[in-house]
């Protein structure tokens, strides 16, 4: 019987690659490979249906865009792990595993200097909100995902609620002649139990005082209350980052040993064909 490298003789009909690892790898990447299809889709859609004037107002900070990206970023990353793993092309695999690596160092490395840098974040994440800010009314996906944050964090503008000013409806100059002039967005308002509710409670905000200011919108700026709420929900972040790694480790891990039973099956045909192995022998 042939030997390979390893010592160990093989017939023609063995092969080292497992369908187990091999089809569970290709149905890792092809549920994922549909995800990133649908994101491709929702985000294409988004941007189809708005309107022609404003498609490319604030692509910075449009959702549909950042849709798109991941979307189009996951199609390409989970396309090479599905070919790869079915085709067994150490090529592909190589890429996807490699892709897989660069991700999880990022995410990592962005985790740490986050943490390490804290007040720079801060001040990116804040120069961030500011520029949705100044594009709240050229993008209604924007729109309404400002709304909802908030809406869930009982917060308005980015360090307080003066920053709806840089929003040109919203400007409290003397010469906006907008009907919004020195109001904020009613997601700002604290909403009451009254049947009837007052949708007018953030117009003209800006020139109170601030004591009626309190009575009527939520004061306190978005970026103070997202600090609080991830100080209150560390256990829970952890827990989400986790999920986030547990299936890109096992990818890198399905992959790498898919990869070393590929070259241990080319191994063992390139020993078969150099001793013209005969399986009757």
């Amino acid at each position: 019987m042939a030997r390979t490298s390893r010592g160990a003789p093989r017939s023609e009909e063995f092969t080292f690659v497992s369908p187990a690892v091999k089809y569970l790898l290709f149905i890792f990447n092809f549920i994922f490979w549909i995800i990133s299809l649908v994101l491709v889709l929702i985000g294409v859609y988004a941007r189809i249906v708005k309107h022609a004037e404003t498609a490319l107002a604030c692509l910075a900070v449009d959702p549909a865009v950042m849709l798109l990206i991941v979307g189009v970023l996951m199609f390409i990353i989970t396309f090479c792990g599905c070919v790869g793993s079915l085709r067994e092309n150490l090529c592909l695999l190589q890429t996807f595993c490699i892709c897989l690596i660069v991700i999880f160092i990022l995410q990592l490395t962005a985790g740490v200097l986050g943490f390490i840098f804290s007040d720079k974040a801060r001040g990116k994440v804040t120069e961030v909100i500011n520029n949705a800010i100044v594009h709240y009314r050229d993008d209604i996906d924007l729109q309404n995902l400002i709304d909802f944050g908030q809406k869930e964090f009982d917060c308005c503008g980015a360090l307080t609620y003066l920053d709806w000013s840089k929003n040109i409806y919203f400007n409290c100059s003397k010469d906006n002649p907008s009907r919004e002039r020195c109001s904020v967005p009613f997601s700002c308002c604290i909403l009451s139990n009254d049947t009837v509710i007052n949708t007018m409670c953030g117009h003209d905000i800006q020139e109170l005082d601030y004591i009626k200011v309190g009575n009527r919108i939520h004061t306190n700026g978005c970026i103070d209350k997202i600090v609080d709420w991830i100080h209150s929900n560390l256990f829970l972040l952890g827990g989400i980052a986790l999920g986030l790694a547990i299936p890109q480790l096992a990818g890198m891990l399905l992959s790498q040993i898919l990869m070393n039973q590929i070259k241990d099956q080319m191994e063992l045909q390139n020993y078969n064909q150099k001793h013209s192995f005969d399986p009757w022998s």
